[in-house]
C-alpha cells in the first residue's frame, strides 16, 4: 500500500490533527478513474467550492467495497477487471424500474428474456436488438432471465410504482419520544400501551391526524446501555423494554410477587422534581416479569398466533433472536465473541442454537408481544379517526457491535463510519459510528435486506419517516481510525432504493417523510417529491438565502413536507422564544463565540420571525412570539403536515438530545416536564390548559371544528 499511503503520509499526520482536507493534493487520475467506476466521488463541496478527497482516503473506501487499490499496478488491474466484468454480464445484479413505463436493457440482440413473476406466472419478452421490459409489468419483486449462446443469467427485477400517493387531508400531529411520555400506569417509562392511549386521546378528543415518534429499534445489550434510539442493535426488531407487562394477555394468569411495586418507585422516581430515565432499571424489572409471563401456558388461539409470527418472520426472527442468546452470554459485541460464533452461517453458531434453544425461544416470543402491542397501537390511531396514524422513524443505522451488524456483515461496508463532510457549520466533520450499506452487495442481494428493513417499519405505520433521507442518494464514507474530515461520498443507486423503498410503502399503505435537513445535493429534493415523499422543513431554518437570510414567508413554503418548530436536536419552543438554550451552552462550555454574540444572535433571529409574523397578520404590532403564533405560523403554509412537539403544550424548555454532549447532558432520558421541571404524566398532559388552548387553535386554524368524542 505504500505507493498511494506513503506519498500523502504527511497529511495523515495533519488529519490527526484535524487539519482541513482541503491540504490534501488531487489524487491521480487512474485511481479517480476507479473510484468512479465503483461509486465514490473524488471531490466534496463543503459550501465553498469542490475538494479534492485525499488518495488515501480513496484506497482505504475502496478497499472497504473489496477492490484493492494500494498501489498504481493494482490500481490499473482494477479498472480493467471492473470494465471487463460490467462488459461481459448480460444483466445488472438487480433490475428495478417504474410501473407504467417502458424500460430498456442493453443485452445482445439474439438474448431471450423471460420474468418469472412473484405469484407463480410467466412472461417471455420477444427478441430484438434493443430489449424493452412492457410497462404492463406488475407491480412486485421478480426474477428475470437472459439466455443467449447456451449462457444464462438472472436477476431479481423490482417493479415499483411510480410515486406514492397523495396524503389525502392536511393535518397537525404530536411529535413525542415515547420514552419520555409517561403515564400513571407506566413501569419507569413511556411505553406502547401509552401510545395507543396518546393516540386515541389525541385523535379522538383533539382532531390530531398522527402521532410522531422516535425509533424504537432494539437497544444494544448491556449496562449501562446506550440511550439513543438511533444506535440500535437492530433496527429490523423493536425492544422489548417498550412493552406494557400488563398488556400482555398472560399477566392475569401470573404471580409476579413485589414486581408491580418495584415499577411503582421506578415511575415515582422518574416523575419528581428533575427525575430522569433510568432504562436499565426498567428493563430489569420488566425482564423479570416477562420470564414469568413466559412460562404461563398460552391458549390455544395465543399460541397458533404465535406460530403464525414465527412462521412469518422466518430466517430473521432466528438470527436476530440467536444473537440475542448468545449477546446474553458473550456479550453485546459480536467482535469479541469467540472466532467460531462471529459469523451467522457457521456450524458452530448452529449448534449453539441448539445449546440455547430456550433462550432463542425466549426471545423469538419478546418480539412477538412487541409486534402484537405495535400492531395495537396503529390500530388505536386508525380508530380515533386518524387519516395518518402512526409515523414511526427509520434511524440511518445500527451500531457495528450490535444484531444487525452480525447478520448483515456481508452486505455491510467494514471498518467504515457514515457521518457528515466538513461543511460551513462543522469544520471539523461528524462521525456517526455506524457501517453504511455496500451498494455492489446490496444489489447482488436484490436489495433483499433493505426491503425487508422497510417492510418491517411500515407494517404498523401510516408513515414511516426516514433519517437522513439524502443517504438513499450517497453517504459520507469516514474509514477507521481517520477523522471526519477525511471521509469520501459513495454513490447508492438511487433509483433503485427509492424504487424498493416505493414498493414497500405501497405494499404497506404507508405515506413516507425523509428527514432533509443540512446540506442536500442538488436535485435530491425535486426527485423526492417527484416519488411522493415528503421532506421535513424546521421553521428557524427556512431562509431566503439568495436574499440575505431573509425568512420565508408562508406562500413560498413547498406543500410536501412535514413542517416543525423543532426536533429532538434542537431546543424546544420554550427554550428558543426565552433564550435558555443559549444559556444551556454556554452552561456546558459548548458555544465557539462569547455568550453575549451568541444572544445578540438569537435575538435578532426573533426578531426576524416577530417582523414577519406581524407581517402576515399572526401577531399583534409589538407583541411578543408566543407557541401559539409560531404554529399558527406553520399552519399558513401549504405543508401538508404540521408536528407540534408535544413538550411544547408545557413549556418545557429542555431539549430531549443536546448535540455535542455525553454525560454532560442527560440526553434521550428526559420525561416530559413543565416549565419548572416538574415531570407531567400523560393524564395530566390530557388536562393542561397549554395543551387545550394550543391544539385548539390548531384545529381552528385548520378550519375544522374539533371532533365532540370524548378522549380515552
Amino acid at each position: 500500500m505504500a505507493a498511494y499511503l506513503d506519498r500523502d503520509a504527511e497529511h495523515a499526520d495533519e488529519g490527526s490533527r484535524q487539519a482541513p482536507a482541503q491540504d490534501a493534493p488531487p489524487p491521480p487520475p487512474e485511481l479517480v478513474a476507479l473510484a468512479h467506476a465503483h461509486g465514490v466521488d473524488s471531490t466534496y463541496d463543503p459550501g465553498s467550492g469542490p475538494v479534492p478527497v485525499a488518495a488515501h482516503t480513496l484506497v482505504a473506501v475502496l478497499a472497504a467495497l473489496g477492490v484493492d487499490a494500494s498501489t498504481p499496478e493494482a490500481v490499473r488491474e482494477a479498472l480493467e477487471r471492473h470494465r471487463a466484468e460490467v462488459a461481459g454480464r448480460l444483466l445488472p445484479p438487480c433490475v428495478v424500474v417504474r410501473s407504467g413505463r417502458r424500460t430498456a436493457l442493453d443485452v445482445p440482440a439474439e438474448a431471450r428474456l423471460s420474468v418469472e413473476l412473484e405469484d407463480g406466472g410467466t412472461w417471455t419478452l420477444p427478441a430484438g436488438r434493443s430489449h424493452w421490459l412492457p410497462a404492463d409489468l406488475p407491480l412486485g419483486r421478480h426474477r428475470l432471465t437472459a439466455r443467449v449462446a447456451g449462457r444464462e443469467e438472472s436477476a431479481v427485477l423490482v417493479v415499483a410504482p411510480q410515486r406514492l400517493g397523495e396524503i389525502e387531508q392536511r393535518s397537525w400531529g404530536f411529535l413525542a419520544q415515547l420514552y419520555s411520555v409517561l403515564s400513571e400506569r407506566s413501569w419507569g417509562m413511556g411505553d406502547l400501551g401509552d401510545l395507543a392511549e396518546l393516540a386515541s386521546w389525541s385523535g379522538n378528543a383533539l382532531g390530531a391526524g398522527f402521532v410522531q415518534i422516535n425509533p424504537l429499534h432494539a437497544a444494544v445489550p448491556g449496562a449501562p446501555s446506550d440511550p439513543s434510539p438511533y444506535r440500535p442493535s437492530s433496527r429490523r426488531f423493536a425492544d422489548p423494554v417498550h412493552l406494557r407487562v400488563e398488556a400482555v394477555p398472560e399477566y392475569a394468569y401470573a404471580e409476579l410477587g413485589d414486581l408491580p411495586e418495584r415499577a411503582g418507585r421506578l415511575r415515582a422516581e422518574v416523575l419528581r422534581h428533575d427525575g430522569l430515565i433510568d432504562r436499565d432499571a426498567v428493563w430489569a424489572v420488566k425482564r423479570e416479569a416477562l420470564e414469568i409471563l413466559h412460562g404461563v401456558p398460552r391458549g390455544v388461539g395465543r399460541e397458533a398466533a404465535y406460530r403464525a409470527f414465527v412462521e412469518r418472520e422466518g430466517d430473521w426472527l432466528e438470527q436476530y433472536a440467536t444473537w440475542c442468546a448468545l449477546a446474553e452470554e458473550h456479550g453485546g459485541n459480536w467482535h469479541s465473541w469467540p472466532k467460531g460464533l462471529r459469523r451467522p452461517d457457521s456450524p458452530h453458531v448452529t449448534k449453539a442454537r441448539q445449546d440455547l434453544r430456550a433462550r432463542v425461544e425466549f426471545h423469538r416470543w419478546l418480539a412477538w408481544l412487541v409486534d402484537e402491542q405495535l400492531g395495537a397501537a396503529q390500530r388505536a390511531a386508525e380508530e380515533s379517526g386518524m387519516p395518518v396514524g402512526l409515523i414511526h422513524d427509520l434511524a440511518v443505522g445500527a451500531h457495528p457491535d450490535g444484531a444487525d451488524a452480525w447478520v448483515h456483515q456481508d452486505v455491510l461496508a467494514e471498518g467504515i463510519s457514515v457521518g457528515a463532510p466538513p461543511d460551513a457549520f462543522n469544520a471539523h466533520g461528524q462521525d456517526w459510528g455506524l457501517p453504511p450499506w455496500r451498494p455492489d452487495a446490496l444489489a447482488a442481494a436484490g436489495y433483499a435486506p433493505y426491503a425487508e428493513l422497510l417492510r418491517a417499519a411500515a407494517r404498523h405505520a401510516g408513515a414511516i419517516r426516514i433519517d437522513h433521507v439524502m443517504g438513499l442518494f450517497r453517504l459520507w464514507w469516514v474509514p477507521a481510525g481517520a477523522p471526519p474530515t477525511q471521509g469520501a461520498y459513495v454513490r447508492y443507486d438511487a433509483e433503485a432504493m427509492l424504487g424498493v423503498l416505493a414498493l414497500e410503502a405501497h405494499r404497506a399503505s404507508a405515506h413516507v417523510i425523509g428527514e432533509d435537513l443540512g446540506t442536500v445535493e442538488p436535485g435530491v429534493r425535486e426527485e423526492l417529491t417527484a416519488r411522493g415523499v415528503l421532506g421535513t422543513s424546521v421553521l428557524w431554518f427556512e431562509r431566503d438565502w439568495q436574499d440575505k437570510g431573509a425568512v420565508l414567508p408562508p406562500e413560498r413554503w413547498r406543500a410536501a413536507c412535514l413542517a416543525t418548530l423543532t426536533t429532538h436536536d434542537l431546543p424546544s419552543t420554550a427554550a428558543r422564544l426565552s433564550g435558555e438554550h443559549v444559556e444551556l451552552r454556554h452552561r456546558l462550555g459548548l458555544l465557539a463565540r462569547p455568550l453575549g454574540e451568541e444572544q445578540a444572535e438569537a435575538a435578532a433571529e426573533l426578531a426576524d420571525w416577530r417582523t414577519e409574523l406581524t407581517r402576515a397578520g399572526l401577531l399583534a404590532e409589538g407583541a411578543e412570539l408566543t407557541p401559539e403564533a409560531l404554529y399558527a405560523f406553520l399552519l399558513a403554509t401549504p405543508a401538508e403536515l404540521v408536528g407540534v412537539w408535544l413538550p411544547d403544550t408545557v413549556a418545557d424548555p429542555r431539549p430531549q438530545n443536546l448535540p455535542g454532549t455525553w454525560d454532560q447532558y442527560p440526553n434521550w432520558r428526559l420525561p416530559v416536564a413543565d416549565r419548572a421541571g416538574n415531570p407531567v404524566t400523560l393524564e395530566q398532559l390530557a388536562r393542561a390548559a397549554g395543551t387545550a388552548g394550543l391544539t385548539a387553535a390548531l384545529t381552528a386554524a385548520l378550519g375544522r371544528r374539533t371532533p365532540a368524542r370524548g378522549g380515552s
